[in-house]
């Protein structure tokens, strides 16, 4: 699939779920959020109809996003359903791993080939300030879970922030680095104000060469996170949906004042 900048767009990020088990400083208000209805959250079969249409179209990566996506019930079967589906040669998620040794092998069972996993520090004690919360030690045994069960490679999401001097960052590399897991420098984002950055070790935030669109949890394909543009699937069938989103996907993203990292999947 090209996009009106003949930018060829081969990547579909799911969001599976606006709900999540930590409450980060950087993504949820520490009172949570006002939840989408279930009813409104997008079925499985739902899913997987517009990747396998997807995968028809040009689509070859998925990633599954939340909120967490471990907290979304069944989340290995549509893992199963995806990995099934031809054209899709590679299929990963970005999770908080606090529930991932619980998953771990079971994912890659059902034919997760890969993941990224949120760790923004690796004191126990910032962490918690961070999750508001969270208990580090889980993270730490997703980690080994996943490296036990064949997720490979295995990804580091590290956010750094605006206000300090990012020894946080300092440490989770060499954690990286002693461990055998690869870093991604992503810089705090702010979706209202339209602040981004290139990922560094990654692609992210390059619109030049940007390659993907978003499903989000209420079913709809958002053409770019820094940006309002969405298509509802369930008023515009499956076909139109892609259609408008790359046809109206922008050059440049701006700002989104009406998204959320938790609802989109960032």
């Amino acid at each position: 699939m090209l996009d009106q900048f003949n930018r060829k767009i081969n990547y579909l990020r799911i969001s599976v779920t606006d709900r999540c088990n930590l409450r980060c400083i950087y993504c949820m208000p520490e009172e949570g959020i006002k939840l989408m209805p279930d009813n409104e959250i997008i079925s499985f079969e739902e899913i997987y109809d517009i990747v396998k249409k997807g995968a028809e179209k040009g689509i070859t990566k998925v990633r599954l996003t939340g909120g967490e996506p471990l907290i979304r019930k069944g989340i290995v079967n549509l893992v199963k359903m995806i990995s099934e589906i031809k054209g899709i040669n590679d299929l990963s998620m970005t999770t908080n791993a606090v529930l991932l040794k619980d998953y771990a092998q079971s994912l890659y069972d059902a034919g997760l080939n890969r993941v990224n996993i949120s760790l923004d520090t690796v004191s126990p004690e910032r962490y918690r300030e961070i999750t508001r919360g969270g208990d580090i030690n889980r993270v730490f045994a997703g980690i080994k879970a996943a490296k036990k069960a064949g997720l490979n490679p295995i990804k580091i999401n590290c956010v750094i922030f605006k206000n300090n001097n990012n020894n946080d960052a300092k440490e989770v590399a060499r954690f990286c680095k002693q461990n055998d897991l690869q870093i991604r420098f992503i810089h705090q984002m702010d979706l209202k104000q339209g602040e981004f950055s290139v990922v560094e070790g990654g692609e992210g935030g390059n619109c030049k060469n940007c390659n993907r669109i978003r499903l989000t949890a209420n079913g709809e394909i958002r053409p770019c996170l820094f940006n309002d543009l969405s298509f509802k699937v369930k008023e515009t069938g499956i076909d139109t949906a892609y259609y408008k989103a790359l046809k109206e996907k922008p050059k440049y993203g701006s700002k989104s004042i009406g998204g959320s990292f938790y609802g989109i999947g960032g």
